[in-house]
C-alpha cells in the first residue's frame, strides 16, 4: 500500500510530440533560424578527421550574402559559363514544373511533384559530380536529368505513361529512370535511395572503378532503418558515396520535428557514425556545389562517405495530391529567409557584369518555348485524357527471361480481348 500511495506522488509521466510553430490561419514565423553570415564557416581540408570538423554539422556552409557576392573559404570560384548554366538548368526546371503541373490540372498525367525552390540542390550537385557517378535520387531531384541533358520530350513521356515512355507505365509519373545519364530509378520509399546507392558506391570500389555514387533522401526518410542500415555500412567500409538529406522541413504533411529536427540537426547524425557531416544552405547554389564537390573530393580519394543535410524549404504542396494550406500557414515558402536559389544566383552574376534582366527574360522565353515544343512532341505519343499507352502486351515483358508458359496463356487471352473491342 505504501508503494502504492509514493506512486500517486509522482508526476505524471508525458510525451512530447512536436509541433511546427505555425499552423493555419497564424503569421508566418521563420525567427528561429539560425542563419549565420555568408563565408563564416570554415572549410577543413578533404583529408581532415571527422572528429575534427564536428563544428560543421551545426553551422551552415554558405558562399553567397545578401548582397548576392561571393564571399569565404567555400567559394569554388566558378567560371561565368559554367554559372549561367547552372542558372540556366534551374530555370529550365522551374518552367518544366509549371508545364507538368498545368498538365496535371488538365488531366493529362495522374500526379506530378514540383521541385520550386529547391532547384539547386539537384542542379548544383550535378554541377559537381561528375557525369558518370550514379546518382539515387528522391522525386524532387529531376534537375539531375536536366543538367545532364537528357531529353524533355522522354521526361515527359515517362510523365504521361504514354506509348513513348522508356519505363512502360510501370513508374507512377515523376519516378524516372536511366543508367546512361546515371539516373537510378526513384522509389516512392525514399530510405531504399540509401542502401542501394551504398551498395552501388560498395561495389565500384571492388571492382576498382573509379565512379563514385550520391543519394538524396528527405528529413522524414531518416527516421527509417533504412537509413541507419545504409550509414552503418557506408561508414564501416569507407564507401565512396556522398549522403543527401534534403531538409525541406515537410514530410507530406508532417513536420520535420517528428523525424528529429527538434533535438538537433540531421547533419550530425553523421557524427555517431564518425563521418563528416556538412549542413549547407541548400537554396544557395555555391554553397551546394562547393559542399558536393568537397564530398566527392573525398570520396575519390578513398576517405569515405560524407552527410551533407541541404537546409532548404519546400515552397509549394508536397504534390499535385497535396494541399499545404490545410496544416501551415498559407505562402509560407515566400517568407523562407533563405529566399530562392534562383534569384540569388541571377543576382550574383549580375553583380560580376555576366548577366542582366533583358538577358534572364531572354533566357525564360527561350525556354518556354523549348518545352512547349517538347510538350507537344510527347503529346503526340499519348496522354492520361487520350488513353493512348502502352501496347497492353508490354505488361509481360521483363519480368522472365524466358516466359512460363501459363504467362504467354494470360498474354495471348489479353490482345485478343483487346483486339476484340476495337
Amino acid at each position: 500500500m505504501l508503494e502504492s500511495e509514493e506512486r500517486r506522488n509522482r508526476p505524471a509521466l508525458a510525451l512530447h510530440v512536436p509541433e511546427p510553430d505555425a499552423r493555419p490561419g497564424d503569421a508566418v514565423d521563420f525567427s528561429h533560424v539560425a542563419i549565420p553570415a555568408a563565408g563564416s564557416v570554415p572549410r577543413p581540408d578533404v583529408s581532415t578527421a571527422p572528429a575534427d570538423m564536428r563544428d560543421l554539422a551545426y553551422s551552415l556552409v554558405r558562399v553567397l550574402d545578401d548582397d548576392g557576392k561571393a564571399v569565404g573559404p567555400w567559394d569554388p570560384r566558378l567560371d561565368a559559363d559554367t554559372l549561367r548554366r547552372m542558372l540556366r538548368d534551374m530555370a529550365m526546371v522551374r518552367v518544366y514544373d509549371d508545364r507538368m503541373y498545368r498538365a496535371q490540372r488538365q488531366g493529362k498525367t495522374s500526379f506530378y511533384m514540383k521541385s520550386t525552390g529547391e532547384e539547386a540542390v539537384a542542379v548544383a550537385a550535378a554541377h559537381a559530380l561528375d557525369r558518370d557517378d550514379m546518382c539515387f535520387p528522391t522525386y524532387r531531384q529531376q534537375g539531375l536529368l536536366v543538367a545532364r541533358d537528357y531529353p524533355l520530350t522522354e521526361m515527359m513521356c515517362q510523365v504521361y505513361s504514354n506509348s513513348g515512355d522508356k519505363l512502360k507505365g510501370r513508374q507512377l509519373p515523376i519516378m524516372y529512370s536511366d543508367r546512361d545519364h546515371g539516373f537510378f530509378s526513384i522509389s516512392g520509399n525514399l530510405g531504399t535511395q540509401y542502401p542501394q546507392a551504398v551498395g552501388w558506391a560498395m561495389a565500384s570500389a571492388i571492382k576498382g572503378d573509379s565512379r563514385i555514387a550520391a543519394g538524396w533522401i528527405g528529413d522524414g526518410a531518416t527516421a527509417e532503418g533504412d537509413f541507419h542500415n545504409a550509414v552503418t555500412f557506408a561508414a564501416v567500409y569507407r564507401a565512396p558515396v556522398v549522403l543527401n538529406v534534403v531538409n525541406n522541413q515537410w514530410a507530406i504533411s508532417t513536420f520535420s520535428g517528428i523525424a528529429g529536427a527538434e533535438l538537433t540537426t540531421f547533419a550530425a547524425r553523421a557524427i555517431g557514425y564518425g563521418i563528416p557531416g556538412l549542413r549547407v544552405d541548400g537554396n544557395d547554389p555555391l554553397a551546394v556545389y562547393a559542399a558536393t564537390r568537397w564530398a566527392a573530393d573525398r570520396a575519390r580519394s578513398n576517405l569515405g562517405p560524407t552527410l551533407i543535410e541541404l537546409f532548404t524549404y519546400r515552397v509549394e504542396g508536397h504534390s499535385t495530391s497535396d494541399d499545404p494550406s490545410a496544416y501551415r500557414p498559407q505562402n509560407a515558402g515566400a517568407a523562407w529567409p533563405l529566399g530562392d536559389p534562383l534569384e540569388r544566383l541571377k543576382r550574383h552574376l549580375i553583380g560580376l557584369g555576366e548577366w542582366d534582366d533583358e538577358r534572364h527574360e531572354q533566357l525564360l522565353a527561350e525556354l518556354g518555348a523549348e518545352v512547349r515544343a517538347a510538350q507537344k512532341e510527347a503529346e503526340k505519343l499519348g496522354t492520361l485524357g487520350n488513353a493512348a499507352a502502352q501496347d497492353i502486351a508490354s505488361m509481360f515483358d521483363d519480368v522472365f527471361e524466358e516466359m512460363p508458359w501459363h504467362l504467354r496463356e494470360q498474354r495471348d487471352q489479353a490482345l485478343a480481348e483487346a483486339e476484340a473491342k476495337k
